[in-house]
Order: C-alpha cells, then sequence, then structure tokens
C-alpha cells in the first residue's frame, strides 16, 4: 500500500488497476492533490500510480508498506494508449527512467495481488 499526499502545490495523480481478474483491470482514477485541499490519496497492492505537477516547485509526500526497492520497480508509460489517461497539461518533461517504460501488450494478464494479500 502506498499513500501520498502533496504538501506543497498541487498535482494530478492517477491510479491503475493491474490486479490480475479484477473486473476494473486496466480502468485508471484520477484526483487533484494539494497543499490547500489536504487531501490523502490511498493506494492499495495491485495499483500503480503517476503524477503530474500542476504548479511549479511541487513537493510530494509518500508513505509506503516496504523499503524501496530498485530492481523490484516496474511502470506504465504515462502515455500507453491502452490506458487512455488524460492529463490536464501538455506533458512537456518526464525523466529517462519513466520514458523507458514498455506499453501493455495483449500478453499482459496483471499481477497476482494474492503474495500481498498473505503479509496482511
Amino acid at each position: 500500500m502506498k499513500v501520498v499526499r502533496c504538501i506543497r502545490g498541487e498535482i494530478q495523480d492517477v491510479v491503475v488497476d493491474i490486479r490480475k481478474d479484477s473486473p476494473t483491470f486496466l480502468e485508471h482514477y484520477g484526483v487533484e492533490l494539494s497543499a490547500e485541499n489536504m487531501k490523502l490519496f490511498v493506494i492499495p497492492e495491485g495499483f500503480v500510480h503517476d503524477f503530474q505537477s500542476l504548479e511549479k516547485d511541487c513537493e510530494i509526500m509518500y508513505l509506503v508498506t516496504e523499503f524501496y526497492s530498485p530492481e523490484s520497480e516496474r511502470g506504465l508509460r504515462f502515455d500507453d494508449p491502452a490506458l487512455c489517461i488524460f492529463w490536464p497539461l501538455e506533458v512537456s518533461d518526464i525523466s529517462e527512467k519513466d520514458r523507458k517504460h514498455p506499453l501493455i501488450t495483449p500478453e499482459f494478464s496483471g499481477l497476482d495481488v494474492s503474495m500481498y494479500q498473505e503479509k496482511a
């Protein structure tokens, strides 16, 4: 699980359901988080997220259930046509790491989250 909060500025945060056999598989949901609205976004296991800064000088706080492990990190492309995510602003600056995420292929069947549920 991950909890996200924007403590300075404003962002659009989007989650995508990648749970294998989920009725909402590959559907997404977005929310604006800002220092002003003080919303927290709770992201359960089996969902990936990305965000877009809507203002300069944003600061985001993450709370996560596990230590960061670079070798375990995966991602989806922000512009993947299989997801059809609408971003409020034109995407003008993206990290090299995020550019390298692969597009979703027909073979992608999702994440088996049962291993996470056993830990709980």
